[in-house]
């Protein structure tokens, strides 16, 4: 079996070396190089073409975003970044995700070594999901939505008056890739699609960050739930870093529960705990959608509300960017449907509509 040949490109010689410390216990990962800067990664990558590479955000000579941008399109590659919890963070995260980086791991403020340490098996199941994953082309970055001026006003033409009379919700779970999925499906939506509830595998920090950018380009209202908001037509809730989210209702009304529960398949918030409240709360009124990721986090609790009489989707295989999650939930009969990333919205709307 061939290692996965990894690249290490960090300026921090301390980050360098913990992570080639990291990555070198696991057989299956060979560190055959790292690099301080762009440049010299570039030069690295022509010579010893590895099969990952982990990418610092911020790099001297050329920042991390530019030569994402730069190696996406002239040599697109399965990159791991390396990223601090700041707000900065966030957004230079978010952004190099959306430039085809496939995930990111945490680079503590405190204890640089300690705290990466902590996160070894993480850092090392990441590189070999990395190694698996579908790298594209990315497209271009969709438009923010036009907005109303008039605050009374609709945020877009109205759709349908049977997305503001029904009481369905769509919850939807992804992680590994899960994104851009997410900005292809939400903004795909009418501004009055059915509340919609989403896990994202996102550390704290991130989320709210996530949550504005997918407001900005989507024409449903995008936020980072808290407790107690209620789950509305033409609405997402994002469920925060490091809390739990469960969906609870209150005679005719849905309102979100986010508290700070135990990891569950090492995840919080958990996919699982999300689809088994709308399970028990929701029933045949809701849809249930599993996105690409790795794990099998989601599977049981898609499988959980099927069984309770809700409709279900997973994400097919070909437009995945890791195949993890949608197919344990399909080899749980937890799928009522199969389909490609960019027909889920509309099949979504399709069986909320009860059609």
């Amino acid at each position: 079996m061939n290692k996965i040949r990894v690249l290490i490109v960090d300026d921090s010689a301390l980050v360098r070396q913990v992570l080639t410390e990291i990555l070198s216990q696991d057989p299956a990962i060979e560190v055959v190089g790292t690099a301080s800067d762009p440049y010299l990664a570039l030069d690295k990558i022509r010579r010893l073409n590895p099969d990952v590479l982990t990418l610092d955000v911020e790099m001297p000579r050329m920042d991390g975003l530019s030569f994402l941008e730069k190696l996406m399109r002239a040599h697109p590659m399965p990159v791991l970044m390396v990223s601090s919890l700041t707000e900065r963070g966030c957004e230079t995260t978010l952004r190099a995700l959306e430039l085809g980086a496939i995930d990111y791991v945490t680079k503590p403020h405190l204890d640089v070594r300690l705290g990466t340490l902590e996160h070894a098996e993480e850092i090392q199941d990441k590189v070999k999901v990395a190694a698996q994953a579908r790298v594209r082309r990315r497209a271009r970055q969709p438009a923010p939505a036009a907005r109303s001026t008039d605050s009374s006003a609709d945020r877009v033409a109205p759709h349908p008056v049977m997305f503001r009379t029904t009481h369905r919700v769509i919850a939807i779970g992804a992680s590994t890739g899960g994104t851009e999925a997410l900005v292809q499906v939400l903004t795909a939506l009418p501004a009055d699609s059915p509340g919609i509830v989403v896990v994202q595998h996102m550390p704290a920090g991130f989320t709210r960050s996530f949550a504005g950018r997918l407001d900005n380009l989507c024409r449903v209202s995008v936020k980072e739930a808290g407790n107690g908001d209620r789950v509305l037509a033409g609405h997402v809730l994002i469920a925060p870093g490091d809390f739990q989210m469960e969906v609870a209702r209150s005679g005719a009304e849905f309102a979100a529960k986010v508290f700070p529960g135990e990891p569950v398949n090492r995840h919080r918030p958990s996919v699982d705990v999300l689809f088994h409240s709308c399970a028990q709360a929701l029933g045949p009124n809701a849809v249930g959608i599993i996105l690409t990721g790795m794990g099998a986090d989601g599977a049981r609790g898609l499988l959980a509300m099927r069984q309770a009489g809700a409709h279900t989707i997973a994400q097919d295989e070909a437009s995945c960017i890791v195949f993890g999650m949608p197919r344990e939930a399909i080899a749980l009969n937890a799928a009522e449907e199969i389909a490609p990333l960019d027909r889920i919205a509309s099949a979504a709307l399709r069986l909320a509509a009860g059609r």
